[in-house]
């Protein structure tokens, strides 16, 4: 089970590597056949730039969000997802296309943004790893600390060890 978990997100980086771009001419050649060359460089623009304008609007709502939750001492945990969500809305409204802009703006408007956060919470709660040292992100069913004594640090299995402590003159 650990090997397909391993290998799901590299299938899945090279189908997006390899399929979002062939997606993409499709969908620009058939919006092209249809509204003419023109028009389809004409909405692309506007496209840009409406996803800049709510990028802006929606980027300086969750800073101002985040600033809030800090000044209360509260821990920041949905202004920073719903702040790298849009980030990655920003990346994707830079790839020119009418797929990357429709997942942007999924992403940017607040009402999908909280769908896309429960996601994004479950990948990765499901990625944390407790482990005796501690916890980490890793995968499930693998250490990401070697086992031994967190507090005093060694080899943690075999070899000689000497403990002692520092003593200033």
């Amino acid at each position: 089970m650990t090997s397909a978990r391993r290998l799901l997100p590299r299938w899945l980086l090279v189908l997006l590597l390899v399929g979002m771009p062939l997606l993409e001419l499709f969908v620009l050649i058939r919006v092209g056949q249809v509204i003419g060359a023109a028009w389809t460089i004409v909405l692309l623009i506007v496209a840009s730039f409406v996803g800049g304008w709510l990028i802006r609007n929606e980027g300086a709502k969750v800073w101002r969000s985040l600033a809030e939750s800090l000044r209360e001492g509260r821990m920041p945990t949905r202004e920073l997802a719903d702040g790298a969500l849009v980030v990655l809305a920003g990346a994707l409204m830079l790839s020119p296309g009418f797929v990357t802009d429709v997942f942007a703006l999924l992403l940017i408007l607040p009402g999908t943004r909280q769908l896309a956060r429960r996601a994004l919470t479950a990948y990765v709660a499901s990625r944390v790893v407790v482990t005796s040292g501690g916890v980490g992100f890793g995968f499930a069913g693998t250490p990401t600390s070697t086992p031994g004594d967190a507090r005093r640090p060694g080899p943690p299995t075999g070899g000689q060890v000497i403990r002692g402590e520092v003593v200033d003159p």
